[in-house]
């Protein structure tokens, strides 16, 4: 594996395996600007795959704000052989047997290039078995994802008894770079972590359907009404700390422990799967489903993951929560790469984005009141620049807007990439005067915003100096914006035409 790809970089991927879970890996690598060739001999993995992909694109449209790199090129190899030469990361992605995992695996030692990593999608099965037979086996690691794969985060990263040390610090690294939080499990141990809480979960909804206590709509139902939420932004243990109250954790073991040797659920017993309860659960889910096609539920829930997680971005002052922290360390690595790729004319680019489904009017196109908050993260970004952000805030002072003029040139509508630039027309001490233009990705002025911002003492209430340091950023950004041109729209006045 090159050195490259080790510190996150992109290089050429193989996955072989083109199913659900195969196509989402597909589709996380080549939106991450990897190119990749896939292997599956089944008849429907280039549709599949296809139609993965284009749920995939339409998902990262919508959840990133950051440029995303130009998209990988997509292969579709003849033979396992053919996918994996001259690959630096394979991604296996079979069916659920041992003793085709480990064919598959074997194959794929044999035929890639000795330093590529080989990360297995298994769910379940431990890596010391899916190490036997492979002459290099130091470079497997278990990499169980959820899915969507595209989506969701999480990579459970699990090493077998051969696996070296330093793959599972290249897998963390690589995963990492495709925007995923690894997860090391510290020790082999059948479904690894996250299916043996979901499993315990599915065990007892079983029971409840079979018992017919509830239905499954009325189970999804209590789930997604209640500590579904929570747990989407908490987790189990945190969440149960805040239930303890003040006195935390310990209390709320000591209060609700007991109610653990209670002999309410079925722990480890399962019903028996036979014909009338596989037809009763098949039926209440088709019930529950309608005429919902597949894609058209994948889709539905892609939306709502990505609400979710946007919103957990906008927390802790857009520092984000959770996935939503994740996120927005993505997106800094990802303007950091394109600020290196390709260094922006002046005026200076202050962000990137595009445009989610819940900004769109009746009309279509990006509603009004979106265009000031894109102009007002704007002005966020370039005061974080000059180190006037959050952490500058809590001490007390902080920039207010006090005036500010939008002038509406062009639409905007759902999944369109905009930028914005900004230039400093004039500065003092306490005062800071910005003109923001907002540009579609084809280069097309949409709006422009002239800002007059005031440094302010918040705990005092009135205007002050700003700080010799934040003053000493501003006037180096002023200076550099000097000589750019005049802007055509600056100073004018409502119902003024250029």
């Amino acid at each position: 594996m090159s050195a490259r790809v080790e510190t996150g970089g992109i290089g050429k991927a193989a996955c072989v395996g083109g199913g659900v879970i195969g196509a989402g890996w597909v589709a996380r690598l080549l939106l991450s600007g990897w190119d990749v060739a896939v292997y599956d001999p089944g008849p429907e993995a280039e549709r599949v795959v296809g139609e993965v992909l284009a749920n995939a694109e339409r998902a990262h449209a919508a959840l990133f704000d950051a440029p995303l790199p130009p998209k990988g090129r997509l292969t579709f190899a003849a033979s396992l052989e053919a996918a994996v030469a001259g690959a630096d990361f394979i991604q296996e992605s079979v069916p659920e047997r041992i003793d085709l995992k480990r064919r598959v695996l074997q194959a794929i030692d044999a035929a890639a290039p000795a330093e590529a990593l080989i990360g297995s999608s298994t769910s379940g099965l431990l890596p010391s078995d899916l190490q036997e037979g492979m002459t290099r086996p130091g470079r497997l690691v278990v990499a169980h994802p959820f899915n969507p794969v595209y989506l969701l985060p999480l990579v459970e990263i699990v090493a077998g008894k051969a696996t070296a040390p330093e793959a599972v610090e290249r897998a963390k690294a690589l995963y990492a770079a495709l925007g995923m939080k690894p997860v090391v499990i510290r020790r082999e141990i059948e479904a690894f972590v996250g299916d043996r809480l979901l499993e315990a979960l599915w065990r007892e909804a079983l029971w409840l359907v079979n018992d017919d206590v509830a239905s499954v709509g009325e189970i999804d139902d209590i789930i997604r009404y209640s500590f579904g939420l929570r747990w989407a932004q908490m987790g189990l243990f945190q969440t149960y700390r805040i239930a303890g109250g003040e006195a935390g954790m310990r209390h709320f073991l000591a209060q609700f422990g007991p109610a653990l040797k209670w002999p309410w659920t079925h722990l480890t017993d399962v019903p028996d799967l036979d014909e009338a309860l596989v037809e009763k659960i098949g039926r209440q889910s088709d019930a529950q489903t309608g005429d919902l096609t597949l894609r058209e539920l994948e889709r539905i829930r892609d939306d709502n993951l990505v609400a979710t997680i946007r919103a957990l971005a906008a927390r802790r002052g857009g520092a984000g929560w959770g996935a939503g922290a994740l996120l927005r360390d993505q997106e800094e690595r990802l303007r950091s790469a394109a600020r290196g790729a390709n260094e922006p004319a002046e005026p200076p680019r202050m962000l990137d984005g595009t445009v989610p489904p819940e900004w769109i009017d009746y009309n279509g196109h990006m509603t009004e009141h979106r265009y000031l908050q894109v102009f007002g993260d704007t002005t966020d970004a370039l005061l974080a620049k000059i180190g006037a952000g959050p952490d500058y805030v809590a001490t007390g002072h902080s920039y207010y807007t006090v005036e500010s003029h939008i002038m509406h040139l062009g639409e905007m509508k759902r999944g369109e990439r905009f930028h914005s630039t900004t230039r400093i027309l004039a500065s003092d001490e306490k005062r800071i005067r910005l003109f923001h233009r907002l540009h579609r990705a084809d280069g097309a002025l949409v709006a422009t915003a002239e800002q007059m911002l005031l440094h302010v003492d918040a705990k005092a209430g009135r205007a002050c100096p700003a700080s010799d340091g934040i003053r000493a950023a501003l006037d180096a950004l002023a200076r550099a914006h000097a000589g750019l041109p005049w802007p055509a729209e600056a100073g004018r006045f409502v119902g003024e035409r250029r």
